[in-house]
């Protein structure tokens, strides 16, 4: 399963987001944000079975960037 994340970085500490569960974590690096997520998403799914199988079944397709003003 291929998680679709927003990352962005607050002063020195990178914030991820995933898009679809909206499940949020940080790190001091991308690479430690990454592992969060993948771990708090894996938990997160562990208690809520029915999204777990919808997520499996979705074709996203990409992320967009749409700005406003």
């Amino acid at each position: 399963m291929k998680l679709q994340t927003i990352v962005w970085k607050e002063g020195k500490t990178y914030v991820i987001k995933e898009a679809v569960t909206g499940v949020t974590t940080q790190g001091k690096t991308i690479e430690e944000a990454m592992k969060n997520i993948k771990e708090a998403v894996t938990l997160y799914l562990e208690e809520m079975p029915k999204i777990r199988s919808e997520l499996r079944h979705m074709n996203a397709i990409g992320a967009v960037s749409v700005e406003i003003s």
